[in-house]
This record gives C-alpha cells, sequence and structure tokens, in this order.
C-alpha cells in the first residue's frame, strides 16, 4: 500500500513539474515583452503575468486556494509583507494571495542561474545575495525605490526555509530596518498549509488540496527609531508564531 501512495505521488509529482515547465514556456514571450516597458510598468505587468501562471497552474495542480483575513485589509497603501518560508510553494502562494496592490519580492541571487526560470526571476524580483555587502545595500536601495513609487514589498525575515520542528526559524533585522527607515507598516501572513503540498525536504514532491494565506493584523511603525528595531522584529515574530501554532501547521512538534 506504501509503495502504491509512494508511486501516485511520484506521477503526480512529474505531471505538476511539466505543468509548471509548459505554462513557463508559454508565458516567458509575453514576460520578455514586458521587461521593455520599465521597472515600474513593466514589472507589475510582469507580476500580473505570473498570477496568471500560478492561477492556471493551481487549477490543473487541484490546488484550492483561500485567502483568510484575521481583520480588515486596510493596506491599499505599500507596506512590507512578511511571511513565513518553509517550501518553494510560497512563491506561487504570493501570487495567488496578494491581488489588491503591486508587489516586488526580495529573492536570492542565486536563482537567477536556472535558464528561462532565471530570466523571469531576475526580471521580476529584487535580488539579494547575502554574502555580497555591496549587493546587499543595493538591494535595501531598490527596496526603498519601490516603497516610495507605493508599491509594497515582499520579505522573508528568516531568510531560508525554516528546516527545524518550530514554527519559525530566527529573523534577521533588514524587514525591520527598513520598515522602520522608511516608516512603512509591517504586514505578516502566514502560510500554514504549504509543507502540506510541497514538503520542504522534498522540493519536486507535491500534492493536491488545499492553499492558505492568512493575513494577520498589520503593525504600525510610525514613530519607532532604529533603536527599537528588536522590539519590532520581536513583536512580528510573536504574532506569527502564534498564528502558525493556532493553525496547525504541520511541521511544528
Amino acid at each position: 500500500m506504501q509503495f502504491l501512495k509512494r508511486a501516485i505521488s511520484l506521477i503526480f509529482s512529474a505531471y505538476a513539474f511539466l505543468v509548471f515547465l509548459l505554462l513557463m514556456f508559454l508565458l516567458f514571450p509575453f514576460v520578455v515583452i514586458a521587461s521593455f516597458f520599465g521597472k515600474i510598468r513593466g514589472g507589475n505587468m510582469i507580476y500580473d503575468i505570473c498570477r496568471f501562471w500560478a492561477d492556471a497552474a493551481f487549477f490543473l495542480w487541484g490546488i484550492h486556494h483561500q485567502n483568510i483575513y484575521e481583520t480588515s485589509l486596510q493596506n491599499k497603501h505599500a507596506v512590507v509583507f512578511v511571511f513565513n518560508h518553509i517550501s518553494y510553494f510560497d512563491i506561487p502562494s504570493w501570487l495567488k494571495a496578494i491581488r489588491h496592490q503591486h508587489i516586488r519580492v526580495l529573492g536570492k541571487a542565486e536563482m537567477t542561474t536556472i535558464p528561462i526560470f532565471g530570466y523571469i526571476y531576475r526580471k521580476g524580483a529584487i535580488l539579494v545575495n547575502r554574502e555580497d555587502a555591496e549587493q546587499r545595500k543595493r538591494s535595501v536601495q531598490e527596496l526603498k525605490y519601490f516603497l516610495a513609487k507605493n508599491i509594497s514589498v515582499v520579505i522573508a525575515p528568516e531568510g531560508t526555509f525554516n528546516l527545524s520542528n518550530r514554527p519559525l526559524k530566527s529573523f534577521y533585522n533588514g524587514a525591520f530596518k527598513i520598515a522602520i527607515e522608511t516608516q512603512t507598516a509591517i504586514q505578516p501572513v502566514i502560510f500554514p498549509r504549504s509543507n502540506e503540498r510541497m514538503d520542504r525536504k522534498h522540493a519536486l514532491w507535491l500534492s493536491p488540496g488545499k492553499s492558505e494565506a492568512v493575513f494577520l493584523k498589520e503593525i504600525q511603525t510610525t514613530g519607532l527609531t532604529m533603536n527599537e528595531v528588536e522590539y519590532l522584529k520581536q513583536k512580528v515574530y510573536n504574532v506569527m508564531e502564534d498564528a502558525l501554532i493556532r493553525y496547525k501547521a504541520n511541521w511544528i512538534q
């Protein structure tokens, strides 16, 4: 029985990967065209294309996505979105979750080495290499640039996948420094089902089912100073940790 379940899972995962690739090849020319329209308009167009990509993929994968709002969504203004990072499934989840405003995602520079996908990633994401101080500085300036244009930014404060049995890894300071420097509100979002759809330890294994994005209460930064980065970081951490426990994220033990 276990062998049969594993075989079915393998077949479905292969099908899901082929769907992902087919959609990427079909949409790639449109991304190239959009890239000629500049950093703002062209970037917004690329995210719209990628949202269509996510919609089509979720439908063909048999994954139903639901947004849950624990408070009324007030952020028509730009915010710093922060989220728990548990698997590669978080990427399409973001595209399904945020439809009410334009965004730019802070992503790892090494992802750009992947053929074709890397080009799309490079044109859409704000790239960061944490090992390169100069590159980190440029990424911070880009984040501030888009916030000034009323475009929200999306940052994973854990930096990489949480491979522990705890709700969250420790947070880096970057997202909270930027939020305070620009006096921009933090919007925490959790993905409690991502690890059920794509196991963090088996990146190419995907399963149909339920996907959720839970929008928690927006956290204001007005009046905070750089001396309060740790306070803000801990406050956001506590809120997200509590929510992941309440929504019974399956990696927590």
